[in-house]
């Protein structure tokens, strides 16, 4: 079998709504495929090592990551690491930019467990940030214009030489993303072999 890593946005949890349809899709169309989506914690170290092991569990069988978002920054160290396929949906491009944001007391969005953002915190997203990136043909980018919460020309700038696929409108959500599961698991599944 393979398996799929699915990576959340910033505060977000396992229920968001891409999570539930990636995971019901491949139910339905690649049940080979075992779908795995962690509680991701807010800070960067704490949540790349556990990403990390969760990896090298499983590489002797095919990984591939789908990461939104925030999930996006860390599928992007996973892909550089370990040389996986992976789908990225608007993702954060050097977060720790924009992080100042979050410093103090917060909650997360589904869960309402409480957590404090510090500056060593912020640093850390900096410290794992890929200072550049050597498996551009392993990416498939889903950019929309519209998004409100992240600039897509910095990922268009990021990402050049990847396959990137950006649609005009749209929000930070990604507006119709269970539309493109069809392309993104063939996308995943052309380069590897599926046992």
């Amino acid at each position: 079998m393979s398996v799929l890593l699915y990576l959340h946005g910033f505060n977000g949890s396992p229920q968001s709504k891409k999570a539930i349809q990636t995971q019901q899709w491949l139910a339905l169309n690649a049940p080979e495929i075992r779908f795995l989506c962690p509680s991701l914690p807010p800070f960067a170290i704490a949540t790349l090592k556990m990403l990390q092991s969760i990896v090298e569990d499983h590489l002797s069988e095919p990984v591939f990551v789908v990461g939104s978002s925030m999930g996006g920054f860390f599928a992007t160290c996973l892909i550089e690491q370990y040389n996986l396929r992976g789908v990225l949906i608007n993702p954060a491009v050097s977060p720790a930019r924009g992080l100042d944001q979050w410093l103090g007391e917060n909650a997360n969005y589904v869960t309402g467990e409480k957590w404090v953002f510090e500056k060593n915190h912020v640093e850390e997203f900096r410290q794992i940030d890929p200072s550049h990136l050597s498996h551009l043909e392993n990416y498939l980018v889903l950019l929309q214009t519209g998004d409100e919460v992240l600039d897509c020309r910095d990922a268009q700038a990021r990402y050049t030489g990847a396959k990137i696929i950006l649609e005009q409108g749209g929000d930070h959500g990604f507006i119709d993303y269970d539309q493109h599961l069809a392309v993104i698991h063939q996308f995943l599944i052309s380069d590897s072999t599926i046992n």
